[in-house]
């Protein structure tokens, strides 16, 4: 015999009682800090799927800047955080490299948002980034990730830089940090919330 669950058909939750999750992606260029992100905030061991940079990657992948790194994503980091019982947060983490951009368009399905991480150092290695979510119409924001070393530019040097709409923000935060990150995706929310609100109107 199939026991009805309150408020619902024979077998079935109600609608109300399933746990509903929230997608962010994480995203930019090679290097900008996107794993490192992910593992900083994630409740759970971080998924990776990283791979060692190897010899056929010469050529292929552009490292200027960033010699030292020795791993790439291949496919994404996956991370999660618990808002309460019933609501989750997932964070995807796009692959940096043009070869990997394929995974994108799946990864972006259904996502509230995205961070686009940036190096100042680097600031061409997003430019990708920025142009693929102006193009899908999901909402963002520009995070610049402050590496050890890196010259402080002002925001708006750095919107002028990516050639950023006005009402993109430009966050500042340290990757590695999870009371850092946690501002960063507050932040990103309440954007998604202002946008939603102009449409409305």
């Amino acid at each position: 015999m199939t026991r009805a669950l309150p408020g619902g058909s024979p077998g079935t939750a109600p609608q109300d009682d399933l746990p509903q999750a929230v997608k962010i992606l994480v995203a930019g260029g090679f290097g900008t800090g996107k794993t490192t992100l992910v593992s900083a905030i994630s409740e759970i061991t971080s998924f990776h799927t990283e791979e060692n940079l190897t010899r056929s990657s010469l050529g292929v992948d552009d490292t200027a800047g960033v010699e030292a790194k020795t791993t790439t994503t291949v496919a994404m980091d996956f991370g999660r955080i618990t808002l309460h019982d019933r609501l989750d947060l997932f964070l995807f983490g796009t692959p940096g490299q043009d070869r990997f951009w394929f995974m994108w368009d799946e990864l972006a399905a259904g996502a509230l948002c995205a961070l686009v991480l940036t190096d100042t150092r680097r600031l061409a290695s997003s430019f990708a980034a920025v142009d693929y979510f102006e193009r899908r119409g999901l909402p963002f924001v520009v995070a610049v990730n402050t590496f050890d070393g890196a010259r402080d530019y002002p925001a708006e040097t750095v919107r002028a830089a990516l050639d950023l709409d006005p009402h993109v923000p430009v966050l500042f935060c340290d990757a590695r940090r999870r009371d850092s990150v946690k501002a960063l995706l507050v932040d990103a929310v309440e954007h998604v919330l202002a946008v939603e609100g102009r449409l409305s109107r």
